[in-house]
């Protein structure tokens, strides 16, 4: 048995958008004959890439983890929800991460999930075959409903660019 962290414990619960309680005999049936923890969380992740096909832009609406998964197509996040669910209904906590993928075209935010197995985080990307590609964090939460960038009020307004500048902060003074 692993002791957990009092910090992880938000994330082994249902939430919004990852409604873990509703999938507790999917997440046990595909995860069937895996190694408890870490295993079990790339036997996922490979579930959602063979059931799921990534369309980056196609996610006007968010949606949870049970609309997700009747569906064929996704976008990144509505991915990493189905991935959140299905850890959480094994007791493995896993959260929302929301940042920049290097060379991710076209560049835009982009979604996926950590999984807390072993006394760390491991990333989880369901969009991808192979973890490639330098990852900024930007925010970390249960699910959508926690990450948001923006949140917006009243008549839509149209994004027509964006410049992200990553800059060295001085260090402290000697």
């Amino acid at each position: 048995m692993q002791c957990l962290p009092d910090e992880t414990l938000p994330f082994l619960l249902p939430s919004r958008y990852c409604e873990s309680d509703r999938f507790t005999q999917m997440a046990s049936s595909l995860v069937t004959g895996s190694a408890p923890g870490y295993d079990q969380c790339t036997v996922i992740v490979s579930s959602i890439l063979e059931t799921l096909q990534f369309v980056p832009g196609a996610g006007e609406q968010i949606i949870s983890a049970t609309e997700v998964n009747d569906r064929s197509e996704a976008v990144c996040r509505d991915m990493a929800h189905l991935g959140i669910a299905l850890c959480r209904a094994l007791s493995i906590p896993a959260r929302m991460v929301v940042g920049y993928l290097e060379a991710l075209q076209p560049m835009d935010l982009h979604a996926w999930f950590e999984v807390y197995v072993g006394g760390r985080w491991y990333t989880c990307d369901p969009t991808q075959d192979d973890l490639r590609g330098g990852r900024v964090a930007v925010a970390y939460g249960r699910d959508a409903a926690d990450v948001a960038i923006y949140t917006q009020f009243g008549d839509p307004v149209e994004l027509l660019q964006m410049v992200v500048n990553v800059e060295r902060l001085p260090g402290p003074p000697r």
